[in-house]
C-alpha cells in the first residue's frame, strides 16, 4: 500500500505543478507539500518531494528548479505555447463545420493544456464570434468513419443533404445513396470537405462533411487511385471559388496595378504579373469557371477583367446580363422614397 501511495504522490505532484505553475508562478517545496496535504490528504517530507521531482524530470517532464531568493519549481516547456493555443482556439471558433456545443468542448480541452494562471489569461482573450455554425453534431463521427475507410482502402455510401427555405435539411437525389471512393479530407473556407472519386462521372468530386448523413463503409476496395495520386490540395484551393464545381480553364486577366495584392493572395506569390502599360498588368491563372468565380470578379468591379479566352469572357458577360435582366423583371415599387427623417 505504501508503494502505491508513493506512485500516486508522484502523479499528484505532477498534476499540481502542471495546473498551478509557470515561469511567473512557482511553488516552493513547502507550498507544494501543503497543497498535497490539503487537496489529497497526503503527507510528504522534503526528501520525498525532491526524490519524486527528480524522478519526474528523469522521465521527461520539464520541471524547472529556480534557486535563490524566490526558489521553487514550475513546469517549463509544455505541449502548446500560448500563441499556438490562441491560433487553435480561433480556428475552432470560426469553423462553420463544428457545432457551437462541440466548439465549447474543444476549446475547454485546448485551454486545459496550460496552467491555471495562463488559462485565466487565455480565457480573457477569447473572443466570442457570432458566426454561423453547423447544426449536424455527427460531423466528428462522419470524419472518423471516412478516415477508417481510407485506412482500410474501402468505398463508402451516404446520403447528402441541403438546406431548404424553411431552414430544414432535405436529402438530395430524393434520399438516394451516393457511392464514392474517399481519398482526401481538406479544410477550405472554414468548412471540411471530402475529396472522393465517383465512378459514374469518372471524376474527383467534393462533398461538405457536415452535409453527409448515414455514412456506411462498404466492402468494395477504393477506385480512382490514379486521379487521386495527382490531386494537389494547394492547386485545387487556388482555382476553386467557394468549392463550386465547373470547367477548369486557363484564363488571362487584365488588372489595375492596385489589385496586385488581390491576385497574389488568391493565386499565390508564384503568379507571373506582366506589365500592360503603366497602370495595368496581365496574369494567366487556372480557375474553375463557375458562378462563384464570376461573383468574385463582379465584387472587384471594373479593376479586373477577363481578357482570354473569348468563350469564358462571353460566359461572364452572359452571367452579368442575366443578373441585370432578373433585376429589371422585378415589380416596380410604387411611391417615392422619402428624404432624410
Amino acid at each position: 500500500m505504501a508503494v502505491q501511495r508513493q506512485k500516486l504522490r508522484m502523479l499528484y505532484i505532477y498534476s499540481i505543478l502542471r495546473e498551478m505553475t509557470d515561469e511567473d508562478h512557482i511553488l516552493s517545496a513547502s507550498e507544494l507539500g501543503n497543497i498535497l496535504k490539503r487537496r489529497y490528504n497526503m503527507e510528504a517530507d522534503r526528501r520525498s518531494l525532491y526524490s519524486d521531482i527528480d524522478t519526474l524530470r528523469e522521465w521527461g517532464v520539464d520541471i524547472v528548479i529556480r534557486k535563490g531568493k524566490d526558489h521553487g519549481y514550475f513546469i517549463g516547456e509544455r505541449e502548446f505555447e500560448i500563441p499556438e493555443l490562441r491560433m487553435l482556439v480561433d480556428a475552432v471558433q470560426v469553423s462553420k463545420s463544428i457545432t457551437e456545443k462541440k466548439s465549447g468542448e474543444l476549446i475547454e480541452k485546448l485551454i486545459g493544456f496550460v496552467g491555471e494562471p495562463q488559462r485565466k489569461l487565455l480565457e480573457k482573450q477569447i473572443i466570442l464570434y457570432n458566426r454561423p455554425k453547423a447544426k449536424n453534431e455527427t460531423v466528428f463521427y462522419v470524419t472518423d468513419s471516412i478516415h477508417s475507410a481510407m485506412y482500410e482502402n474501402r468505398q463508402i455510401t451516404f446520403q447528402y443533404v441541403e438546406w431548404t427555405v424553411r431552414k430544414e435539411y432535405r436529402f438530395r437525389r430524393d434520399g438516394a445513396r451516393y457511392r464514392v471512393s474517399p481519398w482526401v479530407l481538406i479544410w477550405d473556407d472554414e468548412n471540411y470537405y471530402l475529396i472522393a472519386y465517383e465512378k459514374e462521372s469518372d471524376m474527383l468530386r467534393h462533398y461538405r462533411v457536415d452535409k453527409i448523413m448515414n455514412l456506411e463503409i462498404e466492402p468494395e476496395p477504393r477506385e480512382g487511385k490514379n486521379l487521386a495520386r495527382n490531386f494537389d490540395p494547394a492547386v485545387f484551393e487556388k482555382k476553386t471559388f467557394g468549392m463550386f464545381s465547373g470547367e477548369d480553364v486557363r484564363v488571362t486577366l487584365i488588372c489595375d496595378n492596385r489589385f496586385a495584392g488581390v491576385i497574389i493572395d488568391r493565386f499565390g506569390v508564384d503568379s507571373t504579373l506582366i506589365p500592360a502599360g503603366e497602370d495595368r498588368f496581365t496574369v494567366r491563372v487556372q480557375v474553375t469557371v463557375s458562378p462563384q468565380f464570376f461573383g468574385w470578379l463582379t465584387a472587384l468591379g471594373s479593376g479586373i477583367q477577363i481578357l482570354r479566352p473569348e468563350k469564358t469572357r462571353q460566359e461572364y458577360l452572359d452571367y452579368m446580363r442575366h443578373a441585370l435582366e432578373r433585376y429589371d423583371a422585378l415589380p416596380k415599387i410604387p411611391g417615392k422614397i422619402s428624404g432624410r427623417s
